[in-house]
């Protein structure tokens, strides 16, 4: 099987009945993604496939070959952190730390959501041209990610200002082009 992990092509041979989240622990060692539940219910093992989350316990990894995969170990760049990971260590978003890789990657896929103006049961226009990120909204969108610690006001902190601070990048560089 061959896949795009992390940006990186990478060929594996594994059975074709191995889950994806198996196969990034087991076979190529990215240990980053978590199993929790192992039934789709905590969301400890999300990761993003073409930037959409999904729950990596239920994906078989034969479904998703020539795809391009991220796992937690994806989201630094060149030793640096991802501004998410560093909204979390600001905000305690974690305790012990078990459901931070799916928490992570679920809320940069909830902010590709965003991007796309793909609304929620809780956005209240859905005729707007962009969904109003508040807490009810967030808390919404990550309700897939269960945090045993209870981290979760600090994670919805960590996520509320990151979504704001690249609101306001987006919009400087639209400014500026």
């Amino acid at each position: 099987m061959r896949f795009i992990i992390n940006g990186t092509a990478v060929e594996v041979e594994a059975d074709i009945r191995t889950s994806l989240l198996d196969l990034m622990r087991n076979y190529l060692g990215l240990t980053g993604t978590k199993k929790g539940c192992d039934q789709g219910a905590c969301g400890a093992c999300t990761l993003l496939v073409d930037g959409e989350r999904i729950n990596s316990c239920l994906a078989l990894a034969v479904q998703y070959q020539g795809r391009s995969i991220t796992t937690v170990e994806g989201l630094a760049a060149n030793g640096n952190l991802h501004p998410l990971q560093k909204a979390f260590i600001e905000h305690d978003g974690f305790q012990c730390g078990y459901c931070t890789p799916g928490q992570l990657c679920s809320a940069v896929g909830m902010a590709g959501e965003l991007e796309r103006n793909i609304p929620s049961v809780v956005t209240a226009d859905l005729s707007s041209d962009s969904v109003t990120v508040d807490e009810t909204e967030i808390r919404e969108r990550m309700s897939g990610n269960l945090c045993r610690c209870g981290a979760y006001n600090g994670i919805v902190e960590a996520i509320s200002e990151t979504l704001t601070h690249q609101a306001i990048v987006q919009t400087d560089e639209r400014a500026r082009a």
